[in-house]
């Protein structure tokens, strides 16, 4: 008999946020599901893992799945935690996801999300993060949903490159305004910093770190940022390897 794929969904927003809630539902209709996320919000954390205290995991039922769980620590932790302890086989995909607002360009060195969907290519997992241009609680998931559900099954029958896994991300826009899907590159953007300096009622300052997101290629059409702005859900392969490989030779003159 022929074994239904497995499928690993995990997330940075906490195990009952909404985007989880709808891309659970949707992995279902592809495999058997294993879900591990955070137990609270986690955006942010980049591919940080948790080295200095325990990690805890609690059973829990809010998606309807094969096995479920909580985890006191970050995405990559689920990540790692689910593939080298949790799962009795190596899963045929790893989902992390839908995160409440995008991960485009610069965003996918700081995601968490996305730090999860590159913690399962580096297992050997075709692996992708979805993320919404949408940081509502109120967010509208099932507007796209046609379209992650045709990535997935893409994936699962043509699997990825060792070591790459996607970057989707999707505009705030109605199922009809969606024009289709562009594979591009990231951006070069950054964000420009603000620290915002105020007092606490004890006289003592503390800080929240805030800024402006700077797109540095407005007028290129091969990026993640122009599809989006377009109307396009951007598909952006992804890979751990942050070497400059064109600035190799250049610097091979400080060889001694």
């Amino acid at each position: 008999m022929h074994e239904r794929p497995l499928i690993f969904v995990t997330n940075d927003d906490g195990i009952s946020a909404p985007g989880i809630l709808a891309l659970s539902a949707i992995a279902k209709k592809f495999g058997d599901v294993v879900l591990l996320a955070p137990d609270k919000p986690q955006s942010g954390m980049g591919h940080a893992i948790t080295i200095n205290s325990t990690l805890r995991l609690n059973q829990t039922n809010f998606h309807n799945v094969l096995q479920e769980y909580s985890c006191s620590g970050t995405p990559v932790d689920c990540v790692k935690m689910a593939v080298n302890h949790l799962l009795k086989r190596v899963p045929d995909l790893v989902l992390s996801g839908i995160n409440h607002g995008s991960n485009s360009s610069i965003n996918v060195i700081y995601s968490g999300t996305m730090s999860a969907a590159l913690e399962g290519a580096l297992e050997g997992t075709s692996s992708i993060g979805f993320s919404l241009c949408d940081y509502s609680i109120d967010a509208d998931f099932t507007q796209s949903t046609a379209y992650i559900e045709k990535i997935i099954a893409e994936v699962l029958e043509k699997k990825l490159p060792k070591g790459v896994c996607l970057n989707v991300n999707i505009p705030k826009l109605k199922a009809d305004e969606i024009k289709g899907i562009k594979v591009v590159r990231q951006a070069q953007a950054n964000w420009v910093e603000k620290i915002d300096e105020r007092k606490d009622p004890y006289g003592k300052s503390y800080f929240w770190l805030t800024g402006e997101f700077m797109n540095f290629e407005k007028h290129s059409t091969d990026t993640d940022e122009w599809a989006i702005a377009n109307g396009y859900i951007s598909i952006v392969p992804t890979q751990s390897d942050l070497t400059s490989h064109s600035s190799i030779q250049h610097l091979k003159k400080l060889e001694l």
